[in-house]
């Protein structure tokens, strides 16, 4: 299995997702964010667009966002990133399985690539996403032991196992919270092994997660 050192974050999407990551707290600008389709001014959280063919987000404004909620309605170009975040209790994925995966870290993601015609596998790291080749045959038996990953929407929603420091989290998200834990470790690592900052960074991301678990309506979008 081969391990691509290349960067998938984007420079223009991974600022955004960066600025996300510390606009809890942050009073909405018209001047820090405008939807990438029609610039119309947008709060620090919106709904994002996946261009599909060049796997970056695209922010968007309520009104774009509602106008392409359907499949077809971004003519195959655009999809809109679905809001619903779901903890895998019983997922199926011992250490055997998880090494034969070949992620050379604890934390990865998974999503279905339209354009490449099979599941990428990506993990954080101080430098951005990072992708990792997959055999088709060893995704195929964790998508047996896991049959629910079979409604996990292509390109747009992803798989995200959480091994590290003794976790063993494995939730269903949509594509742009991998990209925000991704802005988190990149922003937050320092030196070897990342700082306490980093990991405590890490635990508040999957407490977010929590919450948006108990308040994500059950539709897909």
């Amino acid at each position: 299995m081969t391990t691509v050192g290349r960067d998938e974050s984007g420079a223009a999407p991974f600022a955004r997702l960066r600025r996300l990551a510390h606009a809890r707290a942050a009073v909405p600008s018209a001047a820090d964010e405008r939807c990438d389709l029609c610039a119309e001014p947008i709060p620090p959280v919106h709904r994002h667009l996946l261009d599909v063919q060049r796997r970056q987000l695209r922010c968007a404004c309520r009104a774009c966002a509602l106008l392409l909620d359907r499949r077809a309605a971004g003519g195959g170009h655009y999809r809109l990133v679905p809001e619903r975040c779901r903890r895998l209790a019983d997922f199926v994925l011992d250490e055997a399985a998880w090494d034969r995966l070949g992620i050379p870290v604890a934390t990865a993601f998974f999503f279905h690539s339209t354009p490449a015609g099979r599941v990428a596998a990506f993990y954080p790291s101080p430098i951005g996403a990072m992708e990792s080749l997959l055999e088709l045959g060893t995704w195929d038996a964790v998508v047996a032991a896991n049959p629910g990953l079979a409604a996990m929407e292509a390109d747009v929603e992803a798989l995200l196992v959480h091994r590290a420091r003794g976790a063993r989290e494995h939730w269903l998200v949509p594509v742009d919270a991998c990209y925000r834990l991704v802005a988190v470790i990149r922003t937050h690592w320092r030196g070897f092994g990342g700082g306490e900052r980093v990991w405590s960074e890490i635990a508040r991301f999957f407490d977010t997660l929590r919450e948006r678990e108990d308040a994500c309506p059950s539709r897909t979008t």
